[in-house]
Parts: structure tokens; sequence; C-alpha cells
């Protein structure tokens, strides 16, 4: 392999990603013990940009939540997102009836489609402890002609993914295979359905002098992107990769890891790119300037549903109950 190049992780704000996915979001909170509210404790908030609260040198943030963390109801079209929740609770409401709380180890799989309203809250459940957060949100694009397809979601839950380690090496599948091993199927609309084989999204854990290889992938037209951001400096094919940096390479050759003395922890990403136009701003990610612009009207005339709860930033109490309840009325329940 030549020369990587790695590029450092930005300072504050979503990770840079590639062709399909369109970046990723690492939430780092440790939030303080919960009020009978389920958020914070009203003289925390003083000093804070209440409703744009992502201070990156704050231990914690409210993000655009008033009363709890999280994201108070808002649009998206065109994409679809992954939240991961490694620590801590995510509440979801959206407006076609879907609800669901999710926790430690499971992963949501969000398709927008033609378009919904959604609110992603961080109850702070715990009111005799602390509250940690450790969250990643992934962007994925859809094809163009995927882009209009029905919203929903899925869950995998915890129980339901791969997790392995050996000698000090662990990783866990989120999505797509990964030697023998696979994750539950993507939605049907999804490009992670439709090129299965060379789609991963892996987290990766190292002991000090652990090492992790990572096969090539089977089509010739696959990226990879790593991004190192706990622990300490780690080797990627004998050339260090340093804390805190991300690099992209085309994923024709196995990738060996070798960790160093600080451990380390990893976010794998690998797809074939979907190679159209993408045209994104805020909440909409779209194939042209003139979908996009639709998209926004369409939002304005209500054409993505009427909000059908009692609260912007709606939770589901201080039970710690995992459930999920999808559009056409199924129902989930565990714990």
């Amino acid at each position: 392999m030549k020369k990587m190049k790695f590029y450092p992780l930005p300072q504050a704000g979503p990770w840079p990603a590639q062709d399909p996915f369109i970046f990723c979001a690492y939430h780092e909170d440790d939030y303080p013990k919960g009020e009978a509210n389920l958020g914070p404790a009203k003289t925390s908030l003083r000093g804070r940009q209440m409703g744009s609260d992502f201070n990156p040198a704050s231990n914690w943030r409210m993000y655009h939540g008033q009363e709890i963390p999280g994201f108070p109801y808002h649009p998206h079209r065109g994409f679809e997102t992954l939240t991961i929740v490694e620590k801590g609770w995510v509440d979801h409401t959206d407006s076609h009836g879907g609800a669901g709380r999710y926790s430690a180890g499971d992963l949501q799989w969000l398709t927008a489609g033609r378009g919904l309203l959604h609110s992603e809250m961080f109850p702070l459940v715990e009111q005799e402890k602390e509250n940690p957060l450790r969250l990643f949100q992934i962007w994925l694009n859809l094809p163009s002609k995927q882009k209009m397809v029905d919203p929903q979601y899925k869950m995998f839950w915890s129980h339901q993914l791969v997790e392995k380690e050996e000698q000090g090496a662990r990783f866990r599948l989120w999505a797509g295979q990964f030697g023998p091993y696979k994750a539950p199927e993507p939605p049907a609309a999804s490009w992670a359905s439709q090129k299965s084989r060379d789609f991963m999204v892996l987290r990766i854990d190292l002991e000090a002098g652990a090492k992790f290889t990572i096969p090539k992938a089977s089509s010739t037209e696959s990226w990879g992107r790593l991004y190192l951001y706990e622990g300490g400096d780690i080797q990627a094919n004998g050339q260090k990769m340093p804390l805190r940096h991300y690099m992209s390479w085309l994923a024709q050759e196995e990738l060996e890891l070798v960790a160093g003395p600080g451990g380390a922890k990893l976010l794998y990403l690998q797809a074939p790119p979907i190679e159209e136009p993408v045209w994104q701003r805020g909440p909409f990610v779209m194939d042209s300037s003139e979908r996009l612009q639709e998209a926004f009207k369409d939002y304005r005339a209500g054409k993505f549903g009427k909000w059908p709860w009692p609260e912007d930033e709606h939770h589901f109490g201080p039970k710690k109950e995992r459930f999920a309840r999808h559009a056409d009325g199924r129902e989930e329940r565990l714990d």
C-alpha cells in the first residue's frame, strides 16, 4: 500500500464522510442526575444558548432541547439515519405515528424517504446518578430513485447484533457483513440492501498491543473510511495513525491495525459509492437544486404530516423500558 494520508477530526461538529455516507455525528455528553421532568436541573441551564446548545467546551449539551437534551421534532427527506446508542437512552417519535425508546447497544435505522417529522430526545432517566450519553448518528444517502419511498424505521436490538472478541480485539457489527458474520437486513430501499456484500459499519475496540485485520472488499469500487476517535495512536499497515484522525482508501487490500499502549476505539465505514449529485441543505438531501427546493416547499405546505404528539420534545417517562411502535401498528417490546 502506498503512503496513507491521515486527516484530523474536527474539534466540533460532524465527522466528514464519503459517498454514500454523508457524515457521522458522535455525541459524547456526561449528563448530570435527572430531575422529575427527565431533564437537568434548571440551575444548570444558566448561561447556555438554549435552543442551540452545541458548546464543545462543555461536558454536556442540550442541543435543541429546552427541558430535555436532544432534538425536538424536525423534518427529513431523501436519506437515512443509523443511530447507535452505546450509553444512555433515546426516545423517538414521528409524524407517522412511530415511536420508541432504545438504549445501550441498540441501533435504529430510519429511512426518511419522501419525508417525515421526528423527534430524538435523550431523557435523563437516572435520578440518583449521572446519565452519560455516547451515541453515533450516521447519515446515509438514498439513490435518486429511492428518495421518495415511504418513511419507515427498523430496530436492530442489541441482542441481534454480532459482537466478537479475541486476543484483546473486539468488534461489533452494526450493519452489513464482516467475514462470515452478518447484521440484520437493512430496509429494502436502502443502498445498503442493494450493495449488501460490501456495505459495512463496524465498531472496533483494541486493547494495548492488540491486532485487528479488515479484509479487502469484494468490489473494486468500494471505499473504506476509518476513524480513530479515542485511546491512542495506532499502526495502520505499518504506518502511524495519530489519535483523533481519519483515513480513506480504496479497500482493495487488507488493512492491519495494531494498537499502541493507549489502546484504541475506532469506527469503520465501507461501501461502494452511489455516484449521484448530492444537494444537501439542513435536514434535506436531494439530487438536484430543484428537488431540494421542492422539499422545502412541501415541508412548508405540511406534506410531511402533522405532529401527533402532545409535546415537541416528547418522552416516555422514567421507566427503563425499550420498545418500538411502527406506523403500521406493529409493536416490539423488550426488557
